[in-house]
């Protein structure tokens, strides 16, 4: 018999979910803000399993912030809570960059191979896409007082004397009087003629609350509740089955892994969606079907594109990598000259995930030069790696740790040969947010090295840790490192 699914649907950081469904396949909108390519698309056929399938764009910008340049960077920036929809035999995709100064409506007839057609309007916040059935075009979006802005009907333009107006004040009010973090993260719904208005908001000394707020007319009046105060799950829409059941996709705050997205059943009363099972997220959904995660995966570098589990931290220099150099392999090469991880280019990275994780990479050294640096690392503002440094014509295993502030060396090792395996393992149990790492010789007999990195999301970034292959140059540019394989394993037996 299939086993029953379960929540968390995704145990990895797949933040401010938008979902939507054409006929029996859902598709689901993410941010990954600083990552690139952006705004990942994602596809499910029983709202469990997801895959990537696109990405909205490669890259937003050139500014020196984008590209790591002049001190500056974007992390914890980029592109945000982006707002996913289907209308005519087009799909929409709207979201705001801080970078940019700008909100940008992609559209496409084909959501999973492009292209997009891109346009430009003015910054709002966490906004809300409607295709009304009037023909009219809705953006709403905001902090505490809520607005709604009006598009032109293809929704690549503000309406010239459309709506432009707050159309819910105080948002936040109906969970109480002392709010931390006002209500945001609209995502507005037509449903059986009815308009509803889903909002987060954080009270003081509680939790991250979900917010419904419905009325007849765009423009009001709108009346709200509280739909869910649970363990912090929170933020998102609606999406119904074929079959006419109806679920919220959110997400929760969990520790070093992200947020992560929660399935949760809705039924209707008295016109009001009613999430959960008695005010609770269920673990167990009712939902037969296997279930496995598709969003990581192991690379062996075998073909000329990279698999779309793989994002750059910050705009990739295409120069300074490839596939095709030396055919199953990826070379990273060193383009300038970094003080640290966090300020090299072209760091590849793919998502963690629990409740624990480990993966495995192999290197060929032989390219690089004196002051540089390669491996694996777990990537965060807080990181720790483990990986090869160059010193002279002496070459170190070393792990480092940055939870100081500093990155600090905590062990050395010195090696000989020029093929070498590093691995990093990740312990997300209760939010114990440990990692671990090793290095091999042979790949066969896997040593304990350096520390465990206590894992911390940090606001800064904004991210959950990433598996991240590395290499940077600190004395001169010009070496390269080749990675074999990335593989994801069994947690470590010696943790």
């Amino acid at each position: 018999m299939m086993a029953g699914a379960i929540n968390p649907i995704i145990w990895a950081d797949v933040p401010d979910p938008s979902v939507i469904r054409v006929g029996d396949t859902y598709y689901m909108s993410s941010t990954t803000m600083h990552m690139n390519p952006g705004v990942p698309i994602m596809k499910s056929k029983d709202l469990v399993n997801w895959e990537i399938v696109n990405y909205v764009y490669d890259v937003l910008g050139e500014k020196d912030a984008q590209v790591l340049a002049n001190g500056k960077n974007e992390y914890g920036i980029g592109s945000w809570a982006s707002s996913l929809r289907y209308h005519n035999g087009s799909y929409y995709v709207v979201f705001s960059s801080q970078t940019e100064e700008s909100t940008f409506v992609f559209k496409t007839s084909d959501i999973e191979n492009g292209p997009w057609e891109k346009h430009t309007l003015p910054f709002v916040h966490d906004m809300s896409l409607l295709f009304d059935d009037d023909g009219s075009v809705y953006l709403v979006h905001g902090s505490g007082d809520i607005k709604v802005l009006e598009l032109t009907a293809d929704a690549t333009a503000i309406k010239p004397g459309g709506l432009n107006r707050v159309i819910i004040p105080d948002s936040s009010a109906v969970a109480g009087p002392d709010i931390a973090l006002p209500a945001e993260g609209a995502h507005l719904h037509k449903i059986n003629g009815m308009y509803y208005v889903f909002l987060i908001t954080w009270p003081r000394g509680g939790m991250r609350t979900q917010l419904c707020y419905r009325a007849q007319s765009i423009t009001g009046p709108w009346e709200g509740r509280v739909v869910l105060q649970d363990a912090g799950i929170a933020q998102g829409g609606l999406v119904d089955t074929p079959d006419g059941k109806w679920y919220a996709l959110l997400f929760g705050d969990r520790g070093a892994v992200g947020r992560i997205p929660y399935l949760v059943p809705v039924r209707w009363e008295s016109g009001w969606p009613v999430f959960g099972v008695d005010g609770r997220v269920p673990v167990e959904l009712g939902v037969s079907c296997s279930q496995e995660i598709k969003i990581v995966a192991s690379d062996e570098f075998d073909d000329d594109r990279l698999s779309l589990v793989w994002q750059w931290n910050h705009n990739p220099d295409n120069d300074h990598w490839s596939l095709t150099e030396r055919p199953g392999y990826l070379r990273l090469r060193t383009p300038r000259i970094s003080k640290e991880i966090t300020d090299a280019q072209n760091i590849l990275t793919q998502r963690t995930f629990g409740p624990t994780c480990s993966a495995q990479v192999a290197v060929d050294i032989d390219g690089l030069q004196s002051g540089d640096y390669a491996g694996l690392a777990l990537f965060q503002k807080i990181y720790g790696f483990v990986g090869v440094k160059i010193c002279g014509k002496g070459q170190y295993v070393v792990m480092a740790d940055a939870s100081s502030g500093t990155c600090v060396e905590v062990e050395r090792i010195p090696v000989a040969q020029t093929r070498l395996y590093f691995k990093a393992a990740c312990d997300f149990r209760e939010q114990r947010d440990l990692a671990y790492f090793f290095y091999s010789l042979d790949g066969e007999e896997w040593l304990p090295i350096g520390r465990p990195l206590k894992m911390l999301y940090t606001l800064p970034h904004f991210m959950g840790y990433r598996f991240a292959l590395f290499c940077f140059a600190t004395r001169a540019a010009g070496g390269y490192v080749d990675f074999d394989h990335f593989r994801i394993m069994d947690f470590p037996s010696q943790v």
